[in-house]
């Protein structure tokens, strides 16, 4: 990527659509971000197939940097995944992402929205927190890498206020 991405402002990042000709920047990122790695079949099947999928990619200089995706079950949005590549996390773009598909979820008519996130993912528990997101439960032994508990989060008031930290 690049080496002085810290120093980059915000407004150079844009969020779009995810498309196929981001799949394999994506794929870099996930591979980066997970233990069980979505595979470059998944994405495609989700952004090409998955009518109530919506995937977006947060771009700098032509590359997809992070993305996250959800899919829509009638009123609710369901996050599947948010990942960001290393060189890039902790500049905001994770919040760039969220904050459009909270955008896009309200155009849609999603009224609230759910998550699970690893117990130990105190980086996106803060930024979900900072959106709104509560815990509301946990999933014993989710993930099946380790065993970890997910923490069940969901966001009920459909706006973009920002709690402070």
């Amino acid at each position: 990527m690049t080496e002085d991405a810290e120093i980059k402002p915000m407004s150079e990042i844009k969020v779009v659509p995810m498309a196929l000709e981001h799949v394999d920047d994506i794929m870099i990122v996930e591979n980066l971000s997970f233990s069980i790695p979505w595979s470059k079949a998944a994405f495609i099947e989700e952004i090409t197939k998955n009518s109530f999928a919506y995937y977006y990619a947060g771009m700098f200089e032509g590359k997809a940097i992070g993305y996250g995706g959800m899919w829509q079950v009638f009123d609710e949005g369901h996050i599947t995944n948010i990942a960001i590549h290393p060189e890039f996390r902790k500049i905001g773009v994770g919040s760039s992402i969220l904050e459009h598909m909270i955008g896009e979820s309200i155009k849609k008519g999603i009224l609230r929205m759910t998550l699970e996130v690893r117990k130990s993912n105190e980086s996106a528990l803060k930024l979900y927190q900072k959106y709104g997101f509560v815990n509301e439960g946990i999933r014993k032994s989710y993930y099946a890498d380790n065993g970890e508990d997910a923490i069940i989060m969901w966001k009920h008031e459909m706006s973009f206020n920002i709690k402070k930290q």
